[in-house]
């Protein structure tokens, strides 16, 4: 049996638009660009949490065998200091099972974030280069468990050049 290779894209706002957005400053000075509405659904008697995390950087390829998911609320990641960083997204079947056939790959800047959909298998935060730093901010609480970790068969996110 092969492995899948998965390889490294560039940012594409439609591409990835099945799975969150692409968070973009604006190019204009004193201007705003805003991602609120990606935040709006979320459980009842949830609350926003944000936090910072501390990623040690990999090299690639990278060997992927584990994705994660929160199926009722969305998760955006902000790079404070962040070189290079990987994406990793793949739909689910009508059950909620990952499509891994169908997993899509992007090569990040620092400079750009992701918002993902609420129930969007992927990947955790993965560094390229050094050591980084993401906001992360997302909703917590309430009736139903939010996050989902699963093994999958080993794939490789590989260069695209």
């Amino acid at each position: 049996m092969s492995v899948l290779t998965v390889p490294l894209r560039a940012p594409d706002a439609t591409a990835f638009a099945p799975y969150g957005h692409l968070v973009v400053p604006p190019d204009t000075p004193g201007r705003r660009q805003f991602y609120s509405d990606t935040l709006q659904t979320r459980p009842l008697d949830s609350a926003p949490v944000l936090h910072v995390n501390h990623v040690l950087p990999l090299t690639l390829p990278i060997e992927v065998s584990g994705i994660e998911r929160h199926p009722h609320a969305a998760q955006c990641f902000l790079p404070i200091d962040v070189a290079r960083y990987v994406v990793m997204v793949m739909p689910s079947d009508d059950a909620g099972q990952p499509l891994p056939d169908r997993t899509l790959a992007f090569l990040m800047p620092g400079t750009m974030g992701v918002s993902y959909n609420p129930g969007v298998w992927h990947l955790g935060a993965t560094v390229l280069d050094r050591p980084g730093h993401f906001t992360v901010l997302m909703w917590r609480g309430g009736p139903q468990q939010d996050d989902e970790f699963r093994s999958i068969a080993p794939m490789i996110i590989s260069d695209s050049t």
